[in-house]
């Protein structure tokens, strides 16, 4: 039996420049089972990056509904979203987001310093992380000394 991560039912996004309103999302209605992948596609400006930026709680909508995990997202207070994205969201950038001047294991270690892991198991679980991805010798090499799919 699955359980529904992700609710979302009339969702609109509008942003104001000035004296206009552009409209980002219009009305969208997706709902999302635990474990289930599921793919955001679609015409530059159709509102993906808008529309992810919702889902992971870094804005809000306009109007609609977002349930995650059971819980109505327009009422979590700025702390609680931040634990939200902590603990239960996370997202693979298409430009990576990797900090130029750290290293693969303490880029990995950031967020778990943020959770406040110690600095042993920080250390420990990125040594694991980055073997699982096959990265295993490479914790020092910095992301420009990393290709692309590494």
């Amino acid at each position: 039996m699955s359980t529904r991560l992700i609710e979302i039912q009339n969702l609109h996004k509008i942003y104001q420049l000035g004296d206009v309103q552009v409209p980002a999302l219009r009305g969208v209605n997706v709902s999302v089972d635990a474990g289930e992948i599921v793919a955001i596609v679609g015409a530059s400006g159709s509102g993906k990056s808008t529309f992810m930026n919702v889902v992971g709680c870094l804005d809000r909508p306009t109007k609609g509904s977002y349930l995650f995990d059971g819980r109505d997202v327009s009422k979590l207070s700025g702390d609680e979203l931040a634990g939200v994205r902590n603990t239960k969201l996370g997202f693979v950038f298409q430009s990576f987001n990797l900090l130029a001047r750290t290293s693969a294991l303490e880029n990995i270690e950031l967020p778990l310093l943020y959770n406040g892991a110690s600095s042993r198991d920080r250390h420990q679980r990125a040594r694991e992380l980055l073997k699982l991805v096959g990265l295993e010798g490479r914790e020092r090499h910095h992301p420009s000394q990393l290709s692309g799919g590494q």
